[in-house]
């Protein structure tokens, strides 16, 4: 299979020539967050950065409030790139007013979905479990169990315990189950799906998993703004019900950035990804067993065309060698 290194080796090959990409950028730091789309994104961006526009990039691990505590603390990393507003709060609104940080683009379009799912067999075997009443009176048909997404850094956590708790999860017998990651989360759903057996909790798209499974949302009312803000937080009172809003998915970077560096956040602005897009990558990804990297060079291989209207008239030709159709 393909892999980076063969485009990174004719990228060199390609800026042999003078060129003034190379003086364009100097230090990037960019997010290296935990889940895939997000790393499929930081790849193609550092492809693209740095035989692109000779930037030097370091990826920093990181999720959604440690990138948002750093960016308040220290003005850093550089770009986030796949920040879930939704799950930002009051933080990125903050960051925002204050002139930290400018939004590059929507990365997903239209935007990211967060929901409360069923798999589709026993939505159809008990139709009742199509909404949050049916489960409340029928918690043993979900096996008592709400599959909840990691601590630390997933605000969805405190968002799903402040959901359940306004719906009594606790009295009618459920478990709010925290996943110890990403992977254990997607790996109960799998193993379930595969017996057959029950299973109700959060998940989000674009994912390869929900790509490949026949999922049913589950109802759990009406979305209301004020009560999901104030499900961000761990200390709410009272929580009350509401579904998760329309999610919007941006590419953030500092103003400091946007500022020193224009023509490398004009080229963050144009990487954007229709979500269905990136779910059939990311479902490519998982039916190929493919690392992160032979997906990203599987998109660079496969969509030149768009790719390329991406970049300045310099980094085109920098990369012109992986360009060429051979």
């Amino acid at each position: 299979m393909n892999n980076l290194k063969l485009w990174l080796s004719a990228a060199a090959i390609a800026g042999s020539a003078p060129t003034i990409a190379a003086a364009e950028c100097g230090e990037v730091s960019i997010t290296e967050m935990t889940f895939s789309s997000a790393i499929i994104t930081t790849e193609i961006a550092t492809f693209l950065m740095e035989q692109g526009y000779g930037c030097t990039v370091t990826r920093v691990p990181s999720d959604t409030i440690p990138a948002l505590t750093s960016l308040a603390e220290n003005n850093e990393p550089d770009i986030v790139t796949e920040l879930w507003v939704n799950s930002a709060g009051n933080a990125y609104e903050k960051l925002k007013e204050d002139g930290v940080i400018s939004d590059m683009t929507k990365v997903l379009q239209p935007g990211g979905l967060e929901a409360w799912w069923i798999p589709t067999y026993l939505a159809e075997e008990h139709p009742e479990l199509r909404t949050i009443q049916g489960i409340l009176e029928n918690p043993e048909l979900i096996g008592n169990r709400f599959n909840n997404c990691p601590t630390g850094g997933w605000v969805c956590s405190t968002i799903n315990r402040n959901i359940a708790r306004s719906y009594g999860f606790e009295e009618a017998g459920i478990e709010v189950f925290d996943h110890g990651g990403g992977e254990t989360l997607a790996a109960s759903l799998a193993s379930a799906y595969e017996a057959k057996e029950p299973w109700f909790g959060y998940y989000w798209e674009p994912t390869a998993l929900m790509g490949r499974l026949d999922m049913t949302m589950v109802d759990i009312g009406d979305v209301d703004l004020d009560a999901h803000a104030a499900n961000l937080s761990p200390e709410v009172t009272n929580p009350e019900p509401s579904a998760y809003p329309p999610s919007l998915v941006y590419t953030v970077a500092t103003t400091s950035f946007v500022e020193k560096y224009p023509e490398v956040a004009e080229l963050m602005s144009n990487i954007s990804f229709e979500t269905s897009e990136m779910s059939a990558l990311l479902a490519w990804k998982d039916e190929n067993n493919a690392s992160t990297e032979e997906a990203a060079v599987h998109f660079l291989m496969s969509n030149k065309d768009v790719w390329r209207d991406w970049l300045n008239e310099n980094a085109r030709k920098r990369l012109s060698a992986v360009l060429e159709d051979r």
